[in-house]
């Protein structure tokens, strides 16, 4: 597909920096090449060329040509690797702006481009989103499983099982006089869409353990005023967060850090302190407290010494922690608790954080295996599999392929491409019909 303008934009990070990229995708990229380096290099040749704007000389840079459609968007594309000061980079996009049909490329086009031209699909496109934004190993790992096709490759042989079972219920249906049609042969096709539900199901059941990945494990610490949360917090954070003071009722909102234990995103939120309270802001902060205990993958319940078996309602794991251990250095962890903590000396700290980290590392498992990746796989499963159910519930061959037609559709959508000639071709390639 070409693009009637041609796209640019800064592909490094923000400088200054040792080196920095500008990309550009459309029709006009070897115009660009020509008026800033004189030349066009040869193709995936990295060659070191003068830009110049005008009479103006810019940078001495590495230039990049990739013709199409062998490059990342499918089109003619260049690359400027620059000296990566922020005032060559300005000079250089100035002057590719003022260059006619270039425009700046709006956010994520390149890899839209990519996608329109056939050089991946959707679930590839934002596999390649989630491996750009990870920050701990866990996601990276995740997302480059997805990015490599393997998800797209899992979903792709669903659909071809799905478009099997049609073409075999088509052939019956309308090919049944001919000789190479056996009788009765969409019957064979029952067993595996049932396994296929299967399938389907056990894949869904992965997706708490793939949101936990991509959005981080949540740990809500909650309990009474001046039980030390913050403190908690800052500790475990090794850095001052949340603010800390003698005063019942400092943290009035939700105050969040995130940490990367085992390389897994672990989101860590201080609460304020649960009273009973007549004052307006701080009963917010107590409603906004429990409400994300309740969303919470651990709540860790923090109760100093003097407050006794306090507890909170959840039905989240929950750790139960007493606080200021160092107040009272000879008493014994109470029955009940989990463990004892001392921000002042210390104390505790080294072993909530691994009790944290076991149970993130629990809750996502061994693996990083193929797994759902986002919400909107989730939902296109879910139909598919409604679908699937409803063709092995009915009764009449119609009804049945009309399921699966709809199935093979909320499949094929994940990757955002549906065909319908698949069918035929399925049919025709299956049998000897129409010689």
């Amino acid at each position: 597909m070409q693009f009637a303008d041609t796209i640019y934009a800064l592909s490094s990070g923000r400088p200054p920096a040792g080196v920095a990229v500008v990309r550009l995708s459309g029709q006009q990229a070897r115009a660009v090449a020509s008026a800033l380096a004189g030349s066009v290099p040869p193709p995936r040749v990295a060659t070191l060329m003068g830009l110049t704007s005008g009479d103006r000389a810019l940078d001495r840079a590495i230039v990049l040509f990739f013709a199409a459609p062998h490059s990342f968007t499918g089109e003619d594309c260049l690359e400027l690797h620059l000296h990566g000061g922020a005032s060559v980079v300005a000079a250089v996009l100035e002057a590719v702006a003022a260059i006619d049909g270039v425009r700046m490329a709006e956010p994520g086009e390149f890899t839209r481009r990519a996608y329109l031209n056939g050089k991946m699909d959707l679930a590839a496109a934002e596999a390649l989103g989630d491996l750009i934004a990870a920050e701990t190993e866990a996601q990276r790992l995740f997302a480059l499983t997805s990015a490599e096709g393997r998800q797209s490759m899992l979903y792709a042989s669903w659909r071809a099982r799905v478009i099997h079972a049609l073409a075999m219920i088509e052939a019956e249906l309308d090919f049944a006089d001919e000789g190479d049609v056996p009788g009765s042969v969409a019957k064979a096709v029952w067993t595996d869409i049932a396994g296929l539900v299967d399938d389907i199901s056990v894949h869904l059941d992965g997706f708490a353990r793939a949101e936990i990945i991509r959005e981080g494990f949540r740990v809500v610490i909650v309990g009474p005023p001046n039980a030390g949360k913050s403190s908690l917090l800052n500790a475990l954070a090794r850095r001052e967060v949340a603010i800390v003071t003698a005063e019942p009722g400092t943290t009035r909102d939700l105050v969040e850090v995130s940490l990367d234990l085992a390389g897994i995103k672990v989101i860590l939120t201080d609460t304020a302190g649960l009273r009973e309270t007549t004052n307006a802001a701080e009963a917010i902060g107590i409603r906004k407290a429990l409400t994300a205990a309740r969303d919470a993958n651990l709540v860790v319940w923090l109760v100093p010494p003097e407050t006794g078996d306090a507890t909170i309602e959840t039905d989240r794991a929950m750790l139960k922690v007493m606080s200021k251990s160092d107040l009272h250095p000879s008493r014994a962890i109470p029955v009940g608790f989990d463990g004892a903590i001392s921000t002042v000396s210390g104390g505790g700290v080294d072993w909530l954080i691994g009790m944290i980290e076991k149970r993130a590392r629990d809750s996502v498992g061994t693996t990083t295996g193929l797994l759902p990746a986002r919400q909107r796989h989730v939902g296109l499963l879910r139909q598919a599999r409604s679908h699937l159910e409803g063709a092995l519930g009915h009764v009449g061959l119609e009804l049945r392929a009309e399921e699966l037609r709809l199935a093979a559709g909320s499949i094929g959508r994940i990757a955002g491409h549906v065909d319908v000639e698949d069918v035929l071709d399925a049919v025709f390639s299956s049998f000897c019909i129409g010689k």
